[in-house]
């Protein structure tokens, strides 16, 4: 799949002349990855798997669940609230569903923010609840520096999650961890096509990286793996900040709390500044950093 000027089109060929070679995008699955198990070395599966040569720039775009699942990182219980728990420093927000059951938006130990956590049972043998990386920064540059020993070339890493966004309905493919990958392009200071300076503008290219991954991986097709290719000034030494810098610092974070969790803290906040020897009302220890 090639993105040629904002068109998709199915040519497998790229060409490299002129400015238009600037403007491709080559995305491509790795196929022939099966089931991942612990213990499993994730480089070595995609050398085993790929069928065409890898170039230098080239961007692997793996799935973080089977990162999860190299890594062992299985929660040792049937209890997906527990898990859940385990893995979050505090809930953002926290809504019932008609059906009954409860949907956590949670902030985990790396400051991602997401629904219950990452855990999930989707694409798992067997039901088990399967955890995030541990440190996905540090699963992206270790499969990274693998893949530039066994390619000889320099190549990067993003890991992927599914994320929802506020205001918005559905899902995207986000990067939770890179290696070897800038993730944030800043351009403040440079001109606009007008001539105009750009204050603020520092596009995620990391996000945008998983989304196009996941374009060609999608979620039914068990490909785990996907390589895009046209990005090679994104790429660069390991040490290159990971996808944890995406995260917003507190004192910038417009969202640190969902609407209704921010209105009863507000609130309660009133209340005590109103009567400072009434006893404060009784706080959410799941809501506790």
């Amino acid at each position: 799949m090639i993105l040629r000027n904002g068109k998709f089109s199915e040519s497998s060929e790229m060409s490299t002349s002129g400015s238009d070679a600037a403007r491709q995008l080559h995305v491509f699955p790795v196929l022939g990855i099966g089931e991942v198990e612990a213990g499993d070395d994730v480089a070595g599966l995609i050398h085993a798997a790929l069928d065409r040569p890898v170039m230098r720039g080239d961007i692997f775009v793996i799935t973080s669940k089977i990162v999860s699942k190299a890594e062992g990182r299985v929660f040792a219980g049937a209890d997906r609230e527990q898990a859940i728990d385990a893995e979050a420093m505090r809930t953002i927000a926290s809504r019932q569903n008609p059906g009954g059951s409860v949907t956590r938006i949670v902030q985990n130990r790396f400051g991602l923010v997401s629904a219950a956590a990452g855990v999930d049972t989707s694409n798992s043998p067997g039901g088990r609840l399967l955890l995030l990386p541990e440190d996905p920064d540090r699963s992206a540059r270790d499969i990274a520096a693998t893949l530039r020993t066994i390619y000889r070339v320099d190549v990067g890493v993003v890991i992927s999650d599914t994320l929802g966004r506020p205001w918005r309905e559905g899902q995207t493919d986000c990067a939770i961890g890179a290696g070897g990958v800038r993730v944030l392009e800043d351009l403040r200071g440079d001109l606009d096509t007008e001539g105009t300076e750009m204050a603020v503008t520092v596009p995620c290219v990391g996000d945008e990286i998983a989304a196009a991954g996941d374009l060609v991986k999608r979620k039914t097709t068990r490909v785990p793996i996907a390589v895009l290719r046209g990005r090679g000034d994104l790429v660069g030494p390991l040490d290159l900040p990971g996808a944890s810098s995406i995260v917003r610092p507190p004192d910038r974070d417009m969202f640190s709390l969902g609407a209704r969790e921010a209105y009863e803290e507000g609130f309660a906040a009133g209340l005590a500044a109103a009567d400072p020897a009434a006893d404060p009302p009784p706080s959410d220890p799941r809501r506790s950093s």
